[in-house]
């Protein structure tokens, strides 16, 4: 790693003061389980000069409720999702999201925020510089995204535009289902942002001196049923292949309203809003789910590798359509 200057903030006012400071020089880190594998890697094409540790700012790591929906701070934990139980009561969708992210260690030291705003995990992208100098893909400059013709198993097969490399964050899937918004804060103040807003086909909307400090999630429908499933390879430590989230709420076996997002298709989190239009006023059966699940992935046009995803994306979305996801999930373990 290259030497870089490390400051504690002490406020949220701080921390923006500091990020105004050094113009695009310096970087946030608060679990460090992405940031510190970035700067060993130098995969940036500019290296920061100052790290700033968010995690002294107090008060931005609790689970509160109020008359509306959940506030979550931006430093709380993976498994202080996983473990709340005002997340498990009103948001099971995102303790499950939370529990399929990475390994137990990581999960105890990675924050919310951090994985809503990872660095994309695309292999171009992330090219190690020590082993023959960063591959200068559309990200850092370049021309061209390399996957387009090369090693693009994992990559998008929609809503992409010059970067095909997926929006890697798990929890982001299960936020833009529940409909959450964040607040963001900068040297100018304060702003909300709905989740998605946040995420474009290059990253998020953040500038260089914004940073996320909570999530704010309505309390859904008691009767609407979430859902989470991801496929992975292997279950532990593994990014989605592909991943769905749904709230969809029933009266009397006829559906009255459903939101379905896809993850790990697209650089952005999809909602299938043909899929949801279609399923309204329907009831839930083997047919309807399958209709739903073509009208999902209508709008697909993979890569020369990754045309496999469509028909696991399309199995996931009848599935959460069905509400059988244990089923997913023992045959995810089985792998």
């Amino acid at each position: 790693m290259k030497p870089f200057a490390h400051v504690n903030a002490g406020s949220v006012d701080e921390a923006a003061q500091l990020l105004a400071k050094y113009e695009g020089k310096a970087k946030l880190n608060a679990g460090g389980t992405d940031l510190l594998g970035v700067l060993k890697d130098r995969i940036l094409p500019d290296y920061p000069e100052t790290i700033i540790n968010i995690k002294t700012i107090p008060g931005l790591n609790t689970i509160e409720e109020d008359e509306g929906g959940i506030s979550i701070g931006a430093l709380t934990t993976l498994v202080d999702i996983i473990r709340s139980p005002l997340i498990e009561k009103y948001c099971p969708l995102l303790k499950e999201a939370a529990g399929t992210v990475a390994s137990p260690q990581i999960r105890n030291i990675a924050t919310i925020g951090g994985n809503l705003c990872q660095d994309t995990r695309c292999w171009y992208y992330r090219y190690p510089d020590e082993i023959g100098g960063m591959i200068k893909c559309f990200r850092k400059g370049g021309k061209i995204c390399p996957a387009v013709s090369g090693e693009n198993q994992y990559h998008a097969v929609m809503g992409a535009k010059k970067c095909f490399a997926v929006c890697p964050s798990d929890t982001a899937i299960a936020l833009t289902a529940l409909g959450a918004t964040f607040t963001a804060a900068g040297a100018e103040g304060m702003c909300n942002i709905s989740v998605e807003e946040f995420y474009t086909p290059l990253g998020n909307v953040l500038t260089p001196g914004e940073m996320i400090t909570a999530i704010y999630i309505p309390k859904p429908s008691p009767v609407a049923g979430q859902n989470f499933l991801k496929f992975t390879l292997r279950k532990p430590i593994d990014f989605a292949i592909v991943s769905v989230a749904s709230i969809i709420t029933l009266d009397q076996g006829i559906c009255t309203g459903a939101r379905i997002v896809l993850g790990a298709v697209a650089p952005t989190p999809v909602r299938a809003l043909k899929a949801e239009e279609f399923l309204k006023g329907k009831e839930l059966s083997e047919v309807t789910a399958a209709e739903a699940a073509e009208l999902a992935l209508a709008e697909a046009k993979p890569l020369s590798k990754n045309a496999y995803k469509l028909e696991i994306a399309k199995t996931l979305v009848k599935r959460v359509v069905r509400g059988d996801g244990s089923e997913l999930r023992s045959f995810q373990n089985s792998l």
